[in-house]
């Protein structure tokens, strides 16, 4: 898959720079041609003889060393791709307003190559106004941006600002170059649903659950990524799912109905649904529109039943039209994941077991896919990137012709 393409890294001074030892061993293992470039500060997280090792090539930091110099201009067009990471919060800056003080730069300021960048800071210098300002100019560059995620940080902080791990960037490196002419859904629409639902109990208080919205908005990107006019109906997601949705419709909504409505309105026309929320089953049977004091001894709620989105839209669905619906089970998994499938009229329905340490908000996923033909397709635990990638390969190998 990645054998013989050409890959650059570039380092920045960043606690996460052990990583990429990692991922230059992940790259080498499928026959990467890798060359490490590092920011002088980057030399204090981590050894260039490492990393020399692993990749075996020279390691360059600087633009002269002895009777040598490296071909900056060379170096940016023998690339296939260009990946800083980690990409700290001075050398994004640098990028941004294309300063050139170091052989990183230089690279990066010569290379014709795409470039892909996976930042890693510390959770308050990711949200100020002037990295989030800096970010948005390297996205309108057309470069790709792997926002980190929600974890510990080097400050002992826990928040926004982990960089990508070495696992998920390969998907990411895989991905870009599996799709860089993959058509495989051009000209096709696709509905996606993605995070939870709120139902509210009063203006303050509702009934939810602990999705990250993470699936959903992985299989938004892979669809687009693919050639596919996506619809992404988004339910109360954190703001980092939503930095990069370009070239994607988002339906913000907040409950169950408007998620059902949405829905409604847009499945007539889509070739595939791919019903990755974690909708609510139950809402309050009434909303106060005031906030409800504290009660002694306490408070009932009564609840109803909410609209069954992915019932709906197989009871609807025709033959040119391919359903996917998701099933989270504590037991008896494949019997109720098989029950979901077919009273539901879905065409596949992608188990995920709690026993299989599948959680709300993690990163990577467990999956099964079972389809109404009777295939069983099984998966071992993947970024939620690559787990989107095995969705949509199985529904284009195994779905209809007209797909």
């Amino acid at each position: 898959m990645l054998e013989g393409k050409k890959i650059v890294i570039g380092i920045s001074g960043s606690i996460a720079a052990y990583k990429i030892v990692h991922l230059v061993r992940l790259l080498v293992k499928q026959k990467v041609i890798v060359k490490v470039i590092m920011t002088p500060s980057a030399r204090d997280f981590v050894s260039p003889l490492t990393l020399s090792t692993l990749s075996k090539n020279e390691v360059l930091t600087d633009i002269a060393s002895g009777n040598t110099w490296a071909n900056h201009v060379e170096l940016g067009r023998w690339a296939d791709l260009m990946l800083i990471a980690p990409l700290s919060c001075n050398t994004l800056a640098k990028m941004a307003q294309g300063h050139c003080d170091n052989l990183l730069l230089s690279v990066y300021l010569s290379a014709t190559c795409p470039v892909m960048v996976s930042p890693a800071m510390d959770e308050d210098m990711w949200h100020h106004p002037a990295t989030q300002k800096n970010i948005g100019i390297l996205k309108a560059f057309g470069h790709i941006v792997l926002a980190p995620h929600h974890g510990e940080l080097a400050s002992g902080l826990i928040g926004e600002g982990r960089m990508e791990e070495p696992e998920a960037i390969l998907a990411q490196i895989g991905s870009f170059f599996n799709n860089k002419a993959d058509g495989s859904l051009e000209g096709k629409k696709v509905l996606v649903t993605a995070g939870p639902t709120h139902e509210a109990i009063d203006p303050v208080r509702f009934i939810g659950n602990h999705s990250s919205g993470k699936m959903g908005y992985a299989l938004a990107q892979e669809c687009r990524k693919r050639g596919a006019e996506v619809v992404l109906v988004l339910g109360p997601a954190p703001a980092i799912l939503q930095q990069d949705l370009s070239g994607i419709t988002v339906v913000k909504v907040t409950s169950a109905e408007e998620m059902y409505q949405a829905c409604m309105d847009h499945f007539s026309s889509a070739d595939i649904a791919l019903m990755a929320a974690a909708v609510a089953d139950y809402r309050p049977a009434t909303t106060s529109e005031i906030k409800i004091k504290k009660q002694e001894p306490g408070l009932e709620l009564s609840l109803v039943k909410t609209r069954d989105i992915l019932a709906s839209l197989g009871a609807v669905k025709t033959s040119r039209q391919v359903l996917l619906g998701f099933a989270l089970e504590t037991n008896d998994e494949e019997r109720h994941a098989l029950e979901k499938l077919h009273k539901k009229n879905a065409d596949y329905i992608v188990l995920n077991s709690l026993n299989d340490g599948a959680a709300f908000g993690a990163d990577t996923n467990k999956i099964t896919i079972y389809s109404k033909t009777g295939e069983k397709s099984g998966f071992e635990s993947k970024s939620k990137t690559a787990v989107a990638q095995d969705i949509l390969d199985t529904i284009i190998k195994t779905g209809t012709t007209t797909i």
